[in-house]
């Protein structure tokens, strides 16, 4: 005669232990753009909960971000559907974005086609900048420039240092 499994049996609820565990607790934090959210304030009004309000978020704050933080080293990537990239550390790459940030640590190698380029470090290798290019006082750009017929170029351009 078979026996049946108690495994596969009917489980008597006051053994349970799936059951009697407390819920998980749920509190604020924030998200991965840094931005502080409380799920608490999240209501029905929002469809999605969570994933909307931190969609919703990223909106805002202009579309996809990376920042490569300092002591980060990024190395024979490819960097495709950014919107922003903050470089802090080192980045060795290809990539086409809207707005590059290189802080002062920062350093990137490689070839970058960007809208608005915003450098205060080290960029070495081939820049096409659609928009606007900016380099502080502590940014040094490596390479060639090239201004192709009908462009305009206006101000002071000094190469080596200063005198």
């Amino acid at each position: 005669m078979a026996t049946q499994s108690p495994f596969f049996g009917k489980r008597d609820r006051d053994t349970d232990s799936l059951t009697s565990r407390p819920a998980p607790l749920v509190g604020s934090g924030t998200n991965l753009s840094g931005t502080p959210v409380n799920p608490s304030s999240l209501t029905a009004q929002q469809p999605g909960g969570l994933a909307a309000a931190n969609a919703a978020t990223a909106a805002k704050e202009g579309g996809s971000k990376l920042t490569v933080g300092p002591n980060i080293k990024l190395k024979g990537v490819e960097i495709t559907d950014c919107d922003t990239l903050v470089v802090e550390g080192l980045v060795e790459a290809t990539m086409d974005s809207r707005l590059m940030q290189i802080a002062e640590q920062g350093e990137f190698k490689g070839s970058a086609e960007i809208d608005i380029a915003e450098i205060r470090g080290i960029f070495d290798g081939n820049l096409t900048v659609r928009e606007k290019l900016v380099i502080h006082s502590t940014g040094k750009v490596a390479g060639k420039i090239v201004i192709e017929e009908g462009g305009q170029l206006s101000g002071e351009i000094s190469f080596g240092a200063k005198p």
